[in-house]
């Protein structure tokens, strides 16, 4: 089976990756990493650069897990480019990093997270940073 981990280059993304790297090994699982850029917007944060998903592609080779890095360069809902990846790999789990965000903060700019939680298909392991 496949886990998907939705990647940003930050300590949550780090967390994520670690998350489903110990998850794969105990359950003989393979991972699919996804980053996305949101084509609304000329300057993302979440967009990892080309480095960045090497070295993840790198510390995933080290551990011996069959894997895939891959960017997600077109639409402007990452919720639902995540949706779809794990319909299409029949995940068995989605993996996020999460951080804190006040009552305020989730009413007025919506989440990500907060949708992956509610409409992914399968279990999704949250993980904070360190």
């Amino acid at each position: 089976m496949t886990i998907v981990v939705g990647y940003i280059p930050t300590t949550q993304g780090e967390a994520a990756i670690t998350a489903a790297i110990t998850e794969a090994k105990a359950h003989g699982d393979s991972i699919l990493v996804v980053n996305m850029s949101r084509d609304d917007k000329l300057v993302d944060p979440h967009r990892a650069a080309s480095g960045q998903l090497s070295r993840v592609d790198a510390e995933l080779t080290e551990s011996g897990l069959s894997h895939e890095v891959r960017r997600v360069e077109e639409g402007t809902d990452p919720a639902q480019a995540i949706l779809d990846l794990i319909a299409e790999v029949d995940a068995r789990m989605l993996v996020i990093g999460i951080r804190h965000r006040s009552p305020v903060g989730k009413l007025l700019l919506g989440s990500t997270a907060q949708r992956l939680l509610l409409d992914a298909p399968c279990p999704v392991l949250a993980v904070k940073s360190h």
